[in-house]
């Protein structure tokens, strides 16, 4: 038994993705493979019992035979958040335990932090207690944001020791993709920072679905409701003049425009360019004919009632932290996965025991 502990010192920085594909290629090498989420941090009901929402689905996605009582031992909610510092807090750390002794006939183990190493801290279930109470090997996923990210593997190698196994670095803007390649990496591997794989920034995994932004919104459909598991890669505001608008949205795929209801002329200017959805601001409908060409188009459009402002705040707010939790992403997550991930390097280095 091999576990593996996909750790970062960032939220949202892929270890959903990473773990999921990394489970998959270990299978395909004929390896037996478990999951387990030690702190859940997005309650989800499943029956009667609270489990993470991103380990039911994992379980899902890799058909898990074990139960979810194993893959999500225990999750953090408000209830137990206000007992933690009364005492009264149940013990996650045995439960935890309990999962991992379940599964000690698997091959390997792979175990997803939360947000930072230091999250779960308070219960005995941070990064750093468990790796030695499950004498466990961390693999880093840290996004690339310029030499703090080259700072913070360097650090977490000379920090951990030999629980360090080695990281990946994601979400590298085009731009960057050569000098990360080809400066930083050969920098961190000559200072003894194992770097199994260097992932691109991906939009199609960074954007969200027309359902996920409905709900986001609390929106009204007024048409095309078979178009809400549609992917939005970018978003853009009709303020302008629809000129300047139509020129813009010819520039930019994919997109959801955000308008307000009243302005019919940048509405139908989007419907003449790659526009996955239209969200009208302000709690109003548009007139028939832009619905019209809406429903030939095949193009939902979405009612809110915030003002445009506000539905833009509470977008920003939600873009960079979508899950991978729908299938064609994690088909997307497979194949970046098998393109740049060092799988035989990396069992390798798993199998030198710490």
């Amino acid at each position: 038994m091999v576990p593996i502990f996909l750790a970062s010192t960032t939220p949202y920085s892929g270890k959903t993705l990473i773990a999921l594909g990394l489970a998959l290629k270990l299978r395909e090498q004929g390896f037996s493979v478990g999951y387990i989420k030690p702190l859940g941090t997005t309650p989800m009901m499943v029956g009667k019992d609270l489990y993470d929402a991103d380990a039911v689905f994992i379980k899902e996605a890799l058909e898990l035979t074990e139960p979810l009582s194993t893959v999500s031992p225990f999750v953090l909610d408000y209830e137990t958040q206000t007992r933690i510092f009364t005492g009264q807090a149940p013990d996650a750390k045995a439960r935890v335990l309990a999962a991992f002794r379940s599964l000690k006939a698997k091959d390997f183990i792979l175990l997803g932090g939360p947000a930072s190493l230091f999250e779960g801290g308070l219960l005995g279930i941070n990064v750093l207690s468990l790796m030695t109470a499950l004498n466990a090997r961390v693999l880093m996923i840290e996004p690339w944001v310029g030499e703090l990210t080259a700072d913070t593997l360097l650090g977490m190698r000379r920090f951990m020791g030999k629980r360090f196994l080695g990281g990946v670095i994601n979400k590298v803007s085009p731009a960057a993709a050569g000098y990360v390649s080809e400066t930083v990496r050969p920098f961190l591997e000559k200072a003894g920072v194992k770097v199994f794989g260097v992932f691109p920034r991906d939009k199609f995994l960074g954007s969200i679905s027309i359902r996920q932004i409905t709900d986001l919104l609390h929106g009204k459909v007024l048409c095309c409701e078979n178009g809400l598991d549609e992917f939005i890669e970018n978003f853009s505001i009709g303020a302008m003049d629809v000129d300047s608008a139509l020129s813009y949205f010819r520039r930019t795929p994919n997109k959801a425009v955000i308008t307000g209801a009243h302005r019919s002329d940048i509405q139908l200017a989007a419907l003449e360019t790659s526009t996955r959805c239209i969200i009208l601001t302000g709690g109003l409908s548009t007139n028939d004919v832009v619905i019209g060409k809406a429903q030939m188009k095949g193009v939902p459009i979405i009612s809110v009632a915030d003002d445009t402002f506000t539905t833009i705040d509470r977008i920003e707010a939600t873009i960079g932290r979508t899950r991978i939790r729908e299938k064609a992403k994690l088909d997307r997550a497979k194949e970046i996965m098998g393109l740049e991930f060092d799988l035989q390097r990396f069992l390798k280095a798993a199998a030198r025991r710490s």
